[in-house]
C-alpha cells in the first residue's frame, strides 16, 4: 500500500485504526532495528519503538506528505534515540566513556551480533563515535539510505552528512586498526 493510500485510509474515521495497524506492520521492524543499533538494549529499543509509533499516531493527522512516511517515522525514531541517550547520560551523570562501556557490555550480551568477532569489534568501534555521527554511519552503512534521505531525517545538509560519515569511517578504521593485533 502506498503512503497516499495509507493516509487516505487514516483520514477516514472508519478505517483509521486499520490504516495505522498497516503502517505499524509495514515499518515496525525497520524502526526497531534503527533504534536498536543506537541504544543496543532490547528493552529500551522496544520502549522507544512503541514511543515512536505513539507519537506517529498523535501526529499523523497533521502529516502533510512533504516527505515519505518512512523518513518521517525515522525522524521521530531518531529524535527518540538521541533524547533517550541524552537523558541516560544526564540521569546517571556519566561521562561519555562510562556510557560507551555500559553499551559495550550490553553489546557483548546481546543477540544483535551473530557472534562474529570482527562484527563485535566493529560495533564496539561504533560505540566510540558521538551519537549523531554513529546515527549517520548506521543509516548510511547498515540501512543503505541515500544522503538525501538521511538529510531529510536529520535536518542536516548533505555536505555535512558526507563529512560526518567520512569522519566516522576514519575513526572506526583507526579504532579497528588499534584493536586488532
Amino acid at each position: 500500500m502506498t503512503d497516499k493510500e495509507l493516509l487516505e485510509k487514516f483520514a477516514n474515521p472508519e478505517s483509521s485504526n486499520y490504516a495505522f495497524n498497516l503502517l505499524v506492520r509495514q515499518y515496525q521492524q525497520k524502526v526497531y532495528w534503527h533504534i536498536r543499533k543506537m541504544v543496543i538494549d532490547h528493552d529500551d529499543a522496544n520502549d522507544l519503538t512503541q514511543d515512536t509509533f505513539i507519537k506517529a499516531w498523535k501526529g499523523l493527522e497533521n502529516f502533510k506528505g512533504d516527505s515519505q512516511l518512512f523518513t518521517w517515522l525515522y525522524r521521530i525514531a531518531t529524535n527518540e534515540c538521541l533524547n533517550h541517550l541524552s537523558k541516560k547520560k544526564r540521569r546517571f551523570f556519566l561521562p561519555i566513556n562510562d556510557i560507551t562501556e555500559e553499551l559495550s557490555n550490553k553489546l557483548e550480551d546481546s543477540d544483535l551480533i551473530s557472534g562474529d568477532e570482527i562484527q563485535l569489534k566493529l560495533q564496539k568501534a561504533l560505540l566510540t563515535l558521538p551519537d549523531k555521527q554513529r546515527l549517520v554511519f548506521n543509516m548510511k552503512y547498515y540501512d543503505e539510505l541515500k544522503y538525501e534521505e538521511i538529510a531529510e531525517i536529520t535536518g542536516t545538509s548533505v555536505g555535512a552528512l558526507k563529512a560526518s560519515y567520512h569522519l566516522a569511517v576514519k575513526k572506526v578504521e583507526e579504532h579497528l586498526k588499534n584493536s586488532i593485533p
